[in-house]
């Protein structure tokens, strides 16, 4: 202990190189001496603050919640103030906030925490899309948990099970029926009925008594097949595909928090579920931002600043990253032709979005164009650019509702024409869910004003940059050599407002 306080009394002499600051903010965070390690960091000018914040292990900092507030509020204020934004990857900080809440019934937390998760959102603003969307699923989740309860069939409520296993026995019955009436009549059989008697000239020359009696067959057969009760096998099918996709996302949420905290085996899925679901509320409260209709699938119409609907575009794309893409890997992972391709599944996640900015802004300039030619208006005049802005402005709102089925297909159509050797890739329901969600955001982005692009420069090698990339957790930290690109950087102005995730290795 008294080499300890040794060490930090050493380390209060004024640095006179990023190492040793970087050395004399470890030391000091190691004694728990965050207040003095927040004092230095204040001190700092932006070059070396950038220095600091590149090499800092964060990992180390974000265990110490909730006792390293202090350092972690005075580091990302800190840069926030300068405009820095160097390779720091603060969302490990995020989830710790949430998973002290989800675990600890301290009142006096959030006044621990609070001006921390304020600074967090101004330092990457996407954080309250994120957040916002992870207490969405996590109560879908739940209320998908609890729709397993009893079904109305026509003879009164019972379990799915029973009442598919009636269905399908009346369905046997029936089938067994029409079968043993066709061999009585001898429609089937193969002496009978020759392929000339199926011709258009043999079908034009029947008499009054044959079309009757083909009448009186064809009708045996419909009133054995033809019963109502016989309909209620598809709805039970599209019960029992609804219970089976909610109890997936059920075990998806559970896999996530287990990346968060150690999740106990015999604790009930709901309790577990419901308590994350809390503690995304009660961090989302401390960012002291409401939740606009924007956090909804509809799109906002009410007055809103340019600030809040960059953030809103920024957190839909942010949103498509972490929380449409894992759940996209999930279900590539299913399938038993990708399981060991990774680089092949991180690719053609990749692929949907490129795919989709390119597909989508031809639909947009389509659009214009046939807008244009309809109403005769010279797309150099001064009108056009009125009702173009119109026209945008109108796919903007409307976003949620536009037809982008045939978007989708084409987007689906190209990966798997191009990957023709993965069969399973045209009925992954995982797959298509994924490139609807991704078509969605990405017309909605397109159709803001200014409009968001894609950085589409994706040489590889290149060297890192840390105003446009973020380095992925499996990327070699101390390596600027990028291996290869998993999520694009999104462009605004010419501005990247969310960097691109990339994976970078000491080759």
């Amino acid at each position: 202990m008294r080499e300890s306080v040794e060490r930090i009394r050493k380390e209060r002499a004024s640095p006179t190189s990023p190492r040793l600051i970087l050395r004399r903010v470890l030391v000091l965070a190691e004694g728990r001496q965050y207040r003095e390690a927040s004092a230095v960091i204040s001190k700092l000018g932006s070059v070396g603050l950038v220095s600091l914040a590149s090499e800092l292990p964060l990992d180390l900092l974000v265990e110490g919640l909730p006792h390293s507030a202090q350092l972690l509020e005075t580091l990302f204020s800190k840069l926030v103030a300068t405009g820095q934004r160097p390779n720091l990857n603060a969302e490990p900080v995020l989830w710790q906030l949430v998973r002290l809440f989800a675990l600890h019934e301290d009142p006096g937390l959030k006044s621990k925490l609070g001006r921390l998760a304020q600074v967090l959102l101004e330092f990457q603003p996407e954080f309250f899309r994120v957040l916002s969307s992870r207490r969405k699923t996590l109560e879908q989740a739940v209320q998908g948990l609890g729709c397993h309860g009893l079904t109305q069939t026509a003879s009164g409520l019972t379990h799915l099970h029973a009442a598919l296993k009636s269905e399908l026995q009346r369905h046997i019955e029936t089938y067994k029926a029409v079968l043993h009436r066709l061999d009585e009549l001898g429609l089937c059989t193969n002496d009978t009925k020759k392929p000339v008697d199926a011709s258009h000239q043999r079908l034009l020359s029947l008499h009054h008594n044959e079309v009757q009696q083909r009448l009186i067959d064809n009708k045996t057969i419909l009133t054995l097949m033809d019963k109502p009760a016989l309909q209620q096998l598809k709805p039970l099918i599209e019960m029992l595909m609804e219970r089976v996709q909610n109890d997936k996302e059920a075990l998806f949420c559970v896999s996530q928090l287990k990346r968060m905290h150690s999740v106990v085996e015999d604790r009930p899925v709901a309790q577990l579920l419901m308590c994350f679901s809390r503690a995304c509320s009660s961090v989302l409260e401390l960012m002291q931002l409401p939740e606009s209709p924007c956090h909804s699938d509809g799109y906002h119409s009410e007055p809103e600043t340019d600030a809040d609907r960059e953030k809103d575009a920024v957190g839909r794309f942010a949103s498509l990253y972490y929380q449409s893409r894992p759940r996209a890997l999930e279900s590539l992972d299913d399938l038993p032709d990708l399981t060991h391709a990774n680089q092949l599944k991180s690719k053609i996640l990749f692929s949907v979005v490129v795919l989709a900015f390119r597909t989508c802004r031809h639909l947009k300039d389509t659009k214009l164009r046939e807008t244009f030619r309809n109403l005769h208006i010279d797309v150099r005049n001064s009108s056009a650019n009125l009702l173009r802005s119109t026209i945008t402005k109108c796919f903007a709102t409307t976003f949620d509702t536009f037809p982008l089925s045939e978007i989708e297909t084409q987007i689906r159509n190209l990966v798997c024409d191009t990957l023709q050797e993965y069969k399973c890739l045209d009925s992954c329901e995982g797959l298509r869910r994924y490139v609807a969600e991704v078509s969605r955001t990405v017309w909605f982005l397109i159709n803001q004003d200014p409009p968001f692009e894609l950085e589409t420069n994706f040489t590889i090698p290149t060297k890192f940059r840390p105003d446009l990339h973020l380095k992925h957790h499996s990327s070699d930290r101390t390596s600027d050599n990028v291996k290869c690109y998993l999520w694009p950087a999104l462009i605004q102005s010419g501005n990247c407002v969310h960097k691109a995730v990339v994976v970078t290795d000491g080759g």
